[in-house]
């Protein structure tokens, strides 16, 4: 076996445990009511075929050769547990020896979907919200811990910390996998939508590796964002996820070219976009706007969001975007979820309906945040504001610095791309 071909087996379970993952854990954790352990017996799963694939090949249906292997190692772990009498009482079914659990039979469920379960089961409330994303994340989606880190601007060992304790948890507290009803079901909601939110971000701008997107994840998000409006249909934050998340998606085919390269959303071409989907897009967001003013009430930071997204979906040219009305829901945004990554990207707004000036003051004031240090974006649009006012070695430092700070390889050539465009001497025709 050559080298190179070890290496092409690694990159193929790579990519099939991304897809994979999820689907195995929770059908484990649907038989072993432990989601703790369902991911360990997955992971013996692809340790298995880490060490069989690259000489035997990878197999025709890799996903269920996965799902075999991750099975069969839960069979023998209930075959050889001393917890088998607990957990033969505690599913309920008559055992043959060794007990083996019928791992394909359903759960009747209005839902019937493992992933849902398992989503609002990393979800619960015994859990804190930081560690219900954390765990979501991992489990949902097979995002590593530093990945994770990345998108929550926190540190790696707070994030493997996190998802340790939540599995812990969630152990003692023996938390049911199973979809929550009535009452809980509402008070659990909010921070599922925060995970399908994060997940989704993570598909349509990778943190890391050779990728600008993993639309695989964006799918997924929308999928559960579906399904939950499904669910909950006079919820509008609910809609207004989905709406969101619709209007994103629509994007997708235009955030590439050819190559992989990214585009970015002033340079796109928007004939490129998904207009299916930026159509039930707006339906939502009217959808979640009828029921806020049936209840009297405003708009929810991810209707807000909808909102934004949808002053983009209804320009036919970036000439055309409505950026004051921009500016005007990143300030109802800023009132209702305060951050500082808000008030980045209302800084971009200002910068496109004032002017360059106003919005390099708006990142000048932030710049000092802890949680944005280390924030590849913040130097990445200062550059941009730079650029836009004839500083040009300015602008090239804080491309550079952007791109030491990302980890995705086709972000930083962009923006090395950008910075290497910027040589002594140029200057900007005004």
């Amino acid at each position: 076996m050559t080298e190179a071909t070890h290496s092409v087996a690694n990159r193929t379970i790579e990519a099939v445990w991304r897809i994979e993952s999820a689907k195995i854990v929770a059908a484990l954790a649907r038989m072993t009511r432990d989601v703790g352990l369902a991911e360990e017996l997955a992971q013996e799963a692809l340790v298995a075929a880490l060490e069989k694939w690259p000489s035997s090949g990878v197999p025709d249906n890799p996903g269920a050769w996965l799902m075999a292997a991750a099975k069969n190692r839960a069979r023998d772990h209930f075959r050889h547990s001393k917890l088998v009498e607990a957990k033969h009482e505690e599913i309920g079914r008559e055992a043959e020896e060794g007990f083996t659990p019928d791992f394909d039979a359903g759960l009747e469920d209005d839902i019937g979907d493992d992933l849902l379960r398992l989503i609002f089961t990393a979800c619960h409330p015994v859990l804190s919200t930081e560690a219900r994303a954390a765990l979501t994340l991992r489990l949902l989606c097979g995002l590593t811990t530093d990945e994770i880190a990345r998108a929550f601007l926190v540190p790696e060992p707070t994030v493997a910390q996190r998802i340790v304790r939540a599995k812990r948890t969630l152990a003692e507290a023996r938390v049911p996998f199973e979809m929550p009803r009535g009452d809980d079901l509402a008070a659990r909601l909010s921070s599922v939508l925060e995970v399908v939110y994060l997940v989704f971000n993570e598909g349509y701008s990778a943190t890391a590796g050779e990728d600008w997107m993993r639309p695989a994840l964006c799918e997924d998000a929308l999928r559960l964002s579906r399904i939950l409006a499904e669910l909950a249909p006079t919820e509008p934050e609910v809609l207004g996820l989905l709406a969101l998340l619709e209007i994103q998606a629509s994007r997708l085919r235009a955030r590439t070219g050819p190559s992989g390269a990214p585009i970015l959303l002033m340079d796109q071409d928007r004939t490129h976009w998904d207009h299916l989907l930026v159509r039930r897009g707006l339906a939502a967001l009217e959808r979640a706007e009828e029921l806020e003013r049936e209840a009297g009430g405003a708009l929810g930071p991810y209707a807000l969001q909808a909102a934004i997204a949808a002053c983009h979906a209804r320009a036919r040219t970036p000439a055309e975007t409505d950026w004051k009305r921009i500016v005007a829901l990143y300030d109802g945004l800023a009132q209702l979820m305060p951050s500082p990554v808000v008030e980045l990207n209302r800084a971009v707004a200002v910068a496109m309906a004032y002017g360059p000036e106003e919005g390099l003051a708006l990142v000048d004031a932030i710049a000092a945040e802890p949680a944005l240090r280390g924030y590849h974006l913040l130097p990445s649009v200062r550059a941009d504001f730079l650029l836009k006012l004839g500083r040009l070695d300015e602008a090239r430092e804080e491309f550079e610095r952007a791109a030491s700070l990302t980890r995705n390889t086709r972000e930083i050539r962009l923006l090395l791309d950008r910075a290497a465009a910027l040589h002594p001497g140029l200057r900007v025709v005004k």
